[in-house]
This record gives structure tokens, C-alpha cells and sequence, in this order.
């Protein structure tokens, strides 16, 4: 497995000193799978999820557990991708884009305590692989939604 932390946008001099003040900025947690070749900037937040082989996460990204991002997928900075997320290969996300993984978000239950885990079901959301599946800035989206190669919707 190669990881490639980046302080700098000068990608073909990497100093040892960059990369190292790179890893002081991101938090990787143990859980996580990386590919092959992925680059993660400065000021990333990765636990529990899966990211494949030449992706690229932008800096200022979260990345939550139980999320999928795919083969040469690029992830562009200020975004973020919850629980429940599944970016399929060759996909492009532009720069802050959220998902939200809850069709009706609550941060109480109706006797007024601060929900856990326990009181609500992760809804998925999955954009299709493919050359086509271009996710815009500042896009929000609200599970469910399966978003195709042909750009619809569902």
C-alpha cells in the first residue's frame, strides 16, 4: 500500500519535512482501508470507510465509517461524506459537497434527549460509477438517493 500525504499543491517535490507536517494535520484512524496510491492532503478526517486504489481527498475532508469511496475517485476539499455513502469507481466530487444519511434529522427523540446511534437507521446513498457521474460544488444531498451514470437522480 502506497499513501501519499500532501502539505503542499506541488505534488512532484514532496519533501519528507512536507509530508511529515501533512501526517501532523490528518487523522487516519486504524479501521481504515486505503488502496493503492492514494493522496490525502492536510486536514482530513478518515475513520471506519474505504478508499480504493489512485483517489485523491482533497484537504478539509471527513470521511465517516461505513462509507465506500471507489477506484480513482476524486474527492475535492471542504467535503463531506457520512455513514451510509457508497462513491462507485471514476467518479468526481467537487468542492464542498455533504451527504446527509437520514431522511428526517433530529437531533433530539420526541422526549427531548440528544439522539444515539440506537434511535435512527443509516440511509444509503450511492453514486454510480463512471466517466459521467459528476457530483458539482457545494451539492447537498439527502438519502436516499442513487445517483447514475446518466446524471438522474433517484
Amino acid at each position: 500500500m502506497a499513501l501519499w500525504l500532501e502539505a503542499t499543491r506541488n505534488i512532484d517535490d514532496v519533501a519528507a519535512a512536507d509530508i511529515a507536517a501533512a501526517e501532523g494535520y490528518t487523522r487516519i484512524a486504524p479501521d481504515v482501508k486505503l488502496g493503492d496510491n492514494v493522496r490525502i492532503f492536510a486536514f482530513v478526517n478518515l475513520y471506519g470507510c474505504s478508499i480504493g486504489d489512485n483517489s485523491k481527498i482533497g484537504t478539509f475532508v471527513e470521511i465517516q465509517k461505513n462509507a465506500t469511496v471507489g477506484v480513482n475517485v476524486k474527492v475535492s476539499s471542504h467535503s463531506f461524506i457520512c455513514e451510509g455513502v457508497t462513491i462507485e469507481d471514476d467518479v468526481f466530487i467537487g468542492h464542498n459537497v455533504s451527504f446527509i444519511n437520514d431522511k428526517y434529522p433530529r437531533s433530539t427523540t420526541g422526549n427531548g434527549q440528544l439522539q444515539t446511534e440506537s434511535d435512527w437507521q443509516v440511509v444509503k446513498t450511492v453514486v454510480s460509477d463512471g466517466i459521467a457521474s459528476i457530483v458539482g460544488s457545494r451539492a447537498g444531498f439527502r438519502a436516499p438517493v442513487k445517483r447514475s451514470e446518466n446524471n438522474n437522480c433517484q
